[in-house]
């Protein structure tokens, strides 16, 4: 039967990728390719193109496992026990789904042999088919963390181990693994990107001239598949030729020792964790040099793979050590000139702050700093005062840096939820996730045959078996699994736009602050919302969306100026909540309120501040909301700690801006624990 793959010599562009994949099925031990970048640049199209184009594999006639008879040492236990008849087939490409759950990627036990017979038959799962194979893993950075532990663990080993339901086995496991990623939907864990071997960065092509040869070949492979691979089937044959020759002297290639030192020095110079991407420098240069028909690592195999070896691995330099004591004291004797101005702006304007603090007080209440002086007379100043209460001086601040933000999730419960993301941990309503317990209730038809088996055995004896079955189950012995998955989340923004968030860079580093939770949220696959508030009022800047361009859009854009409605901002914050749960009663909302908690403007007649604190208090009755207060409160001698209070008074997390960052050991600590 004629197979309609593209060829992989006809693959126009994208080198990189094509050298990393013959790489890996040269040698596995580089520990297989992942491949970051775009849709639609031939990821998918390389790798089964690859697989076509590589010679048959022998294999023990009906083994689950894939095993080689060329290989006894590495057969399963029951191609040992049995006769081997060997029959030869195809390198499979096997395509791991996003929402395989453990079972069906390491394997489990037969659920109807078990109740048929009432035996322990292991049923194998991916990693069997995948041996001696490639495994595919499409956005493997959406795939639950622990499945990817096991898919590296196994890449690693060579072998598969199965501990689970009464069945304890393991089998041989080596596989070329790809995996592919696009990096604005979130990054891998630094201890599984390490992991894989190579990293290629794939783009779309920028030559004009190549984009237009791929348009013509991919028209000419859609009107005659048949023809269009007969026109390669020359140069694919070349390199498969090239591939097996490359194999058979891969164990004779020398490596000499100062190219060894070389790699360590790439590696050093690029501030790698750990030993390994010294060890696969050196893999990828025996495995390019024998594709090359060397019997010896040259200078330029090692700088050729370097790059693919180190891209993903590649970190800051650390920062330089703090001056020593007499350093120190050298730097007291003679201040910097930019320290001086410092001094300078300071006593030039030294009651800026205590206007500012003025204003949450409620003494001063047009949410703007008294006029500097010099202006004009006291009637002047007066004029001017009232002409702002009029027309409120509006500001656009720029968006300040970003950084990455430490991790945040919503409690666990009992609940049972759909939807996909990767922030908080939840019970899934659907088959997907991580088994984790077994129950009684009856919900979603997904049978843990373990636990079933369990609850019926002490009633065999007094059963009568009337199906030859091995083991009798009735209604009231059935348990379903428990699985546990990662959701996103609804992110609500409450974000103080006042007139003294200009003051001092507060909004610049505000806004920096939240679209860093932006980037976090869009990782993550939350949903978000928006709600401003300034002048007298709150404003939903943006309803519930999943775009989180629209929301850096409004956030880039927001004015800033007048007075600080709190309560406000509470109140319309708290109807967009209720709206969004009535929608869906099972969400598990996030409150990020960014604001330094003053307040000089009330929605009745009680003081501003106590009723936001009031309000805040009720808000926090809703135990299916979580808050989180960021105080943009300026750094200095004084300070009120109002946001601190409404945090208190809503019962939630509170940061500053700088604690935040999720860049601190602490927070790594903390992070590695959980």
């Amino acid at each position: 039967m004629f197979k309609k793959i593209f060829p992989f010599s006809a693959i126009c562009g994208q080198e990189q990728l094509k050298l990393a994949l013959i790489l890996n099925v040269i040698n596995p031990g580089i520990g297989g390719v992942l491949i970051r970048g775009e849709k639609g640049t031939a990821k998918s199209t390389a790798v089964r193109a690859l697989a076509a184009l590589l010679p048959g594999i022998a294999v023990v006639r009906n083994c689950p496992y894939n095993c080689d008879p060329n290989r006894p040492q590495y057969l399963c236990s029951r191609c040992r026990k049995g006769r081997i008849e060997v029959t030869h087939r195809p390198v499979q490409v096997v395509t791991l789904p996003l929402n395989a759950t453990e079972d069906r990627v390491t394997g489990g036990i037969d659920f109807s042999r078990a109740v048929r017979k009432g035996t322990r038959v292991a049923e194998p799962g991916l990693l069997a088919k995948a041996h001696r194979g490639i495994l595919y893993v499409d956005e493997v950075n959406l795939l639950d963390d622990h499945v990817v532990d096991i898919i590296l663990d196994s890449a690693a080993s060579g072998r598969n181990v199965i501990e689970r339901e009464g069945i304890s086995l393991s089998h041989a496991s080596r596989f070329v693994l790809v995996g592919t990623m696009n990096p604005e939907e979130g990054e891998l864990r630094p201890q599984l990107l390490d992991r894989f071997g190579l990293c290629v960065e794939v783009k779309a092509i920028a030559n004009k001239e190549d984009r237009v040869l791929l348009m013509e070949r991919r028209e000419a492979y859609d009107a005659s598949p048949q023809d269009f691979i007969m026109r390669f089937d020359a140069e694919n044959k070349r390199i498969a030729e090239q591939i097996v020759r490359a194999r058979h002297t891969l164990k004779t290639i020398h490596v000499p020792k100062h190219l060894r030192s070389l790699a360590c020095q790439l590696a050093i110079e690029n501030n790698v964790a750990g030993h390994r991407a010294d060890l696969i420098i050196e893999q990828a240069a025996r495995a390019l040099a024998a594709l090359k028909e060397r019997h010896e690592v040259t200078v330029d195999d090692v700088l050729e793979v370097a790059p693919l070896v180190l891209c993903h691995r590649r970190r800051d330099a650390a920062p330089p050590p703090p001056p020593s004591s007499e350093e120190h004291d050298q730097d007291h004797e003679t201040p910097p000139e930019n320290n001086q101005e410092e001094t300078h702006e300071q006593h030039e304007h030294p009651h800026e702050e205590q206007a500012e603090e003025r204003d949450s007080t409620g003494i001063q209440t047009d949410g703007e700093a008294p006029p500097e002086e010099g202006e004009g007379e006291e009637s002047n100043n007066q004029e001017k005062r009232e002409g702002r209460r009029e027309k409120p001086l509006e500001q656009v601040f720029p968006v300040g840096e970003t950084f990455k933000v430490r991790k945040f999730t919503a409690p666990k419960d009992r609940l049972f939820r759909r939807g996909s993301g990767r922030r908080s941990r939840t019970r899934s309503a659907r088959n997907q996730g991580r088994y984790v317990k077994s129950t009684s209730s009856r919900n979603t038809g997904d049978v843990a045959l373990d636990a079933t088996i369990r609850a019926a055995a002490p009633y065999q004896s007094r059963r009568r078996n009337e199906n030859g079955l091995a083991v009798v189950i009735r209604p009231g012995d059935v348990r379903e699994k428990i699985r546990e998955r990662r959701i996103g989340n609804f992110l609500l923004f409450l974000v103080d736009a006042s007139g003294s968030m200009g003051a001092r860079g507060r909004m610049v580093a505000s806004k920096g602050a939240i679209m860093s939770l932006l980037l976090d949220a869009y990782q993550k696959r939350d949903r978000i919302a928006m709600v401003s508030f300034r002048g007298d009022k709150a404003v939903v800047n943006l309803p519930p969306t999943s775009s989180i361009e629209l929301a850096a859009r409004y956030l880039s854009e927001m004015p800033v100026g007048g007075k600080t409605p709190l309560s406000a901002g509470l109140a319309r914050s708290y109807e967009v909540l209720r709206g969004y749960l009535m929608r869906d009663p099972t969400a598990r909302p996030i409150v990020l309120i960014v604001t330094d908690g003053r307040s000089n403007v009330a929605l009745g007649e009680k003081n501003p501040r106590e009723e936001a604190l009031e309000l805040a208090g009720r808000m926090a009755m809703d135990e299916r909301v979580r808050f989180i207060v960021v105080d943009i409160e300026s750094p200095g001698l004084i300070r009120f700690g109002l946001a601190r209070k409404l945090a208190i008074a809503l019962d939630a997390q509170y940061f500053r801006i700088e604690d935040l960052k999720a860049d601190t050991l602490l927070n790594v600590a903390k992070e590695n624990i959980r």
